[in-house]
């Protein structure tokens, strides 16, 4: 029988392995067959099971005939054949049924004689046998039965992407050969089974029968084990050229490096550490390559902006200390010479099993250079991705296809990303991450004693151009008058001294110190009552800095709030923010004492403003959790560990969980931010899903008969006019700031942890 079966297969080599093995079994089935079925089995039953046999042994030999090197369908290997592979398959399966069928049957005669029970046979197997609902055993093939691959209803709901995916997969499929390496071969049941085992935007179908999920090999598992050792770090945070780029990021890490351990230790006194996987992390500073064209490298001790270096600074530290393994690049060559070794990164089938990188933050320049290097196999890196985005990216310009029909596509946008995976520095977009950084302590409680609070104030502004009026901020030098007949005030503005006839800003009373190093930066602050801002620039570290050494911070008021659509600076940028002031977080979150929100251009209000502070002569230091280092390495690590954009099946939320999250029906014409914030809520965006249904209107209060679902930024929401729920149909737009005069939002509100905000009670763990 063997010699004949390699004959029927000779040109298959794979094939006549795998019939010569089943023939063997198939011979061990028929003689264990024939010993149990002429014990208490019926003639009319052998002749059955005979007959199946006889049948499936014919059914192999022809399509070995007719097929023998047929590459046809997704079960395919090399050189063999679809219907052949599937055939031997559910033979092999029915050998297994009848394996279950003896040791039933041993086993019940085992126990019956030493226990003195009876049992039915024919019913313990009528009760044990009960084969998947859409698994196609042997008799189905015999008799012709094919397999279901369509998607039902429950699966289209269940994974909303799946349909349009298969659609895509029907028309490109051949653009790529890594489709077909897949065994993908251009049937309906090859794209569901490619797009359900690869790539994950489909459900799992029949076709996997009762597989047993093996548990993880414990043993394989890397765990993350916190690290302070900062020469390790060193060695990654390596200039990858004489550009030096890193020198200002090393400078901050050392010198903050005793807070941040003894931050660790803290945190690990509060929460459990343990039992973390360790992450393969990439870190590409775009900002920082030659082809950003920004010359942070060249600035950074120049006067240049380092906020951004601030945020990264404290990103890279916080990553290292927490355990996990960092890659550390800034150059678009260096990019390219890792992107080189993954496997098959260019192609675009979304396998992500094989790559070597768990985690990838970067910014938006990092991300373009990205892009250009991964091509078509960007897919599979998409939901890798962290965005670092200081001002942040609105739902409305980040969908591509939504931003470019409303014609508000701007060079920033249009990413196609989750809105959480961008990263901002201060929380002001709920429907972004809120990364953060570390408020810097230079002074130690013994310098601190030794230093007298004088009735001296400090500008914010170390640029030249920041004290000069413009076109929504006038009135700087009236406004500086004032304060200056009260108190001395000084400056550290970069003075550039190259530069030839130069008519300066500064008025001639301020004392100016030039650029300080970090620790006299802070004596000046510890020394200063007041810290005057001058409108610009936007949101940055200073403010912080400045409570957190005690002085009282005026935040200048802005009225019209500055956007995109009036200030030059927000040009461009993806987001319809709306600032009421140079520091909405410390007006919005901090406040009086620490903070006092003035317009600048009210005379009367500034000296009272001023006269006040004076007054009071309280200057306590401040610093929010949220900004310490034990905050940022609380917050980052909750992120890490719960944070997960490549899971495409709809399920409700669990993170942040249920039990921290209320759903509230907000009055017309309010945001979600704000009606969540109207609460002493955050909006949440994770959950606008669990939501977004004619039910859940209903149960919060709406009362509206019929529904209807639409695509835009305002939804779920009832429209007050038409008296309809209108439900959400892009997920993507799914938003907290988005708002309407006809319509109420139903918002995802959770609670959060006081300076923490990032974090929800009890999220932390």
């Amino acid at each position: 029988m063997a010699i004949t079966i390699w004959r029927l297969c000779g040109r298959a080599p794979n094939s006549r392995q795998l019939l010569v093995t089943a023939c063997f079994l198939f011979l061990f089935w028929c003689l264990s067959l024939y010993r149990v079925t002429t014990i208490n089995q019926s003639r009319e039953s052998d002749l059955l099971k005979a007959e199946i046999i006889r049948l499936s042994e014919n059914y192999v030999r022809a399509l070995a005939r007719e097929n023998s090197d047929i590459v046809d369908g997704p079960y395919a290997g090399r050189f063999t054949a679809y219907d052949l592979k599937k055939t031997i398959a559910v033979l092999l399966e029915s050998m297994l049924d009848r394996i279950d069928h003896l040791e039933a049957k041993v086993n019940i005669t085992r126990l019956g004689g030493l226990l003195g029970l009876s049992s039915n046979l024919s019913q313990h197997q009528n009760n044990n046998v009960n084969p998947a609902k859409g698994i196609i055993n042997a008799e189905d093939v015999i008799k012709g039965v094919t397999q279901e691959c369509a998607l039902t209803a429950e699966d289209k709901q269940l994974f909303p992407n799946c349909e349009g995916k298969v659609v895509w997969m029907r028309q490109m499929w051949k653009s790529d050969p890594c489709y077909g390496a897949y065994g993908v071969d251009g049937s309906e049941c090859s794209f569901v089974m490619y797009l359900s085992e690869v790539e994950g935007w489909c459900p799992k179908k029949a076709w996997r029968g009762k597989v047993q999920i093996l548990p993880e090999d414990t043993k394989l598992i890397r765990y993350a084990n916190i690290s302070t050792d900062i020469e390790e770090l060193m060695k990654v945070l390596v200039d990858p050229n004489e550009r030096q780029g890193y020198a200002w990021i090393r400078m901050r890490i050392r010198r903050m490096w005793p807070r941040f351990s003894k931050a660790m230790k803290s945190l690990q006194l509060k929460q459990d550490m343990n039992g973390r996987r360790k992450k393969k992390i990439l870190v590409h500073l775009g900002l920082l390559s030659k082809q950003s064209g920004w010359k942070f490298a060249e600035s950074q001790f120049k006067g240049g902006p380092l906020g951004e270096l601030v945020q990264w600074s404290d990103l890279v530290a916080t990553l290292f200390l927490l355990g996990h393994q960092l890659t550390i690049t800034s150059e678009a060559e260096q990019l390219a010479g890792i992107l080189n070794k993954l496997p098959a990164a260019n192609s675009p089938c979304q396998s992500r099993k094989e790559l070597p990188v768990d985690i990838i933050y970067t910014d938006i320049v990092g991300l373009r250079q990205f892009k250009k290097h991964v091509k078509g196999g960007y897919g599979k890196f998409s939901c890798l991705l962290r965005i670092v985005d200081s001002f942040g990216t609105e739902p409305a310009y980040n969908l591509r296809s939504w931003a470019k029909a409303h014609k508000i596509l701007t060079t920033w946008g249009g990413q196609d990303l989750q809105p959480q995976q961008f990263f901002t520095m201060f929380p002001h977009s709920p429907d972004n991450s809120f990364m953060g950084f570390v408020v810097e302590q230079h002074l130690n409680d013994t310098n601190v004693v030794k230093i007298e609070r004088r009735n001296q104030a400090l500008v914010y502004g170390k640029n030249e151009y920041m004290w000069e009026d413009d076109d929504l901020v006038q009135g700087k030098a009236a406004y500086l008058d004032v304060i200056k007949s009260l108190v001395e005030i000084h400056g550290t503005v970069y003075i550039d001294t190259d530069a030839k006839n130069k008519t300066h800003s500064i008025p001639s009373y301020v004392n100016n110190h030039g650029l300080l190093n970090g620790e006299d930066l802070h004596t000046l602050l510890r020394q200063s009552k007041i810290f005057i801002g001058l409108g610009f620039p936007y949101e940055g570290p200073a403010p912080l800095e400045a409570i957190a050494n005690g002085a009282v911070f005026i935040n200048p008021k802005f009225n019209p709030p500055h956007s995109s659509k009036n200030t030059k600076f927000f040009k461009g940028k993806p987001t319809e923010r709306k600032l009421t002031s140079q520091h909405p977080y410390a007006e919005q979150f901090l406040g009086e004492p620490y903070v006092y929100t003035i317009d600048i251009k009210n005379i009367q209000q500034v000296k009272d403003t001023v006269s006040r502070i004076l007054h009071r002569n309280e200057f306590h230091p401040y610093m929010p959790y949220e900004y310490t280092e034990e905050g940022m390495l609380q917050r980052m690590n909750a992120y890490i560990e719960h944070q997960n954009f490549c899971q495409f099946q709809k399920q409700p939320a669990k993170w942040p969980p249920n039990s921290a999250v209320k759903f509230i029906l907000g009055e017309k014409g309010v945001s979600c931010k704000d009606a969540c914030w109207a609460k002493n809520l955050i909006c949440d965006p994770s959950h606008f899903r669990d939501i977004n249904s004619k039910e859940s209107l209903l149960e919060s209060g709406a009362t509206c008969p019929q529904s209807k679902e639409i695509t835009g930024i305002l939804y779920p929401s009832f429209n007050t006019v038409t008296n309809e729920c209108e439900t959400q149909k892009e997920e993507f737009l799914f938003s907290c700031v988005g708002e309407h005069l006809e319509l109420q939002r139903l918002c995802p509100c959770r609670n959060y942890i006081k300076g923490q905000t990032a974090l929800c009670q009890g999220c932390e763990v």
